[in-house]
């Protein structure tokens, strides 16, 4: 030990959370590869990927295609990120803010009759900038709602259907609350297995980028009888020399802004929002394998 170094090894260096833990290794995807989907429980072998999406057929031949990337998968017990293999002599692989390999550049795809709902502006920008290559490799369109209030209304308007599935994000799913009310109303209504309603536990969606991301150690408590945003900007003493009652749309606008220009890849959301987005991609596709082959 050095004598300018007075305390020896910091205990905090390196990736300590992680320390023990089996490390998730990239794996070219191969056919006949038996893999594990570890949200669900599906195991199936390889039979296909295109797209950013692998299928999967399991023993009694039903089949199921995935995003590619990280999605909890095991193989053999190992975690692993699938990846989509490279062609020979092709260069070093590009990936995507999701964790998708990203290809060439190609025509836009025809958008699927199926469709992802958001619940905010917010929502659609942040969802748009960690999948947004995905979902057009996809041809899935992501549109927002502007609150659930009305959402029996609005599933209802969309009618949903065979190869017209359509899948809900919102925010603050919890049990006993307004958002879960109104999920468990529409589950209710009769859509049968065209429609998937998932959401997050944080009040807004701005808590589901890791608060280390933008600089701090945990996001901040807002009181119930204030403004979730223009509480978490007072909190945090944004825009500086601003009241809580000064704090205007522009200064949330300006903000998110800011926090959006720090998120580069999924490690960056919390990573069961991570999960409920990747299972609507592959909710919204399940009708349509063959259109994306």
């Amino acid at each position: 030990m050095s004598p300018a170094d007075r305390y020896g090894h910091d205990v905090l260096a390196g990736d300590w959370r992680h320390a023990g833990k089996p490390k998730t290794a990239d794996l070219a995807l191969s056919r006949g590869l038996v893999v594990e989907v570890g949200p669900d429980g599906y195991c199936g072998e390889v039979v296909g990927w295109e797209n950013g999406m692998v299928l999967l057929e399991d023993r009694t031949g039903r089949r199921r295609s995935f995003p590619v990337g990280g999605y909890g998968y095991l193989v053999e017990g190992r975690p692993v990120a699938l990846r989509i293999p490279l062609k020979a002599g092709s260069s070093t692989p590009r990936y995507t803010a999701s964790g998708s390999r990203g290809g060439p550049t190609e025509p836009a795809r025809t958008a699927l009759a199926s469709r992802i709902y958001v619940e905010g502006r917010h929502d659609a920008e942040l969802v748009e900038r960690i999948w947004g290559d995905d979902l057009r490799h996809v041809g899935v369109v992501v549109e927002y709602m502007g609150g659930m209030d009305d959402l029996l209304g609005i599933v209802a308007e969309f009618q949903p259907g065979p190869g017209h599935r359509l899948g809900v994000l919102i925010d603050h799913l919890v049990a006993r609350t307004k958002e879960s009310r109104i999920a468990a109303q529409v589950n209710h209504a009769g859509h049968g297995d065209h429609v998937l309603i998932v959401g997050h536990r944080f009040i807004d969606v701005w808590q589901v980028i890791k608060p280390q991301v933008l600089g701090f150690k945990a996001w901040p408590q807002v009181p119930m009888d204030r403004d979730f945003k223009k509480g978490t900007l007072a909190a945090l003493g944004l825009p500086r020399g601003k009241s809580y009652e000064q704090i205007d749309q522009a200064d949330v606008g300006k903000a998110w802004q800011a926090m959006l220009a720090r998120v580069r890849t999924y490690r960056d959301l919390d990573i069961d929002f991570v999960r409920q987005v990747e299972r609507l991609i592959d909710f919204v596709t399940q009708d349509h394998v063959q259109e994306l082959a």
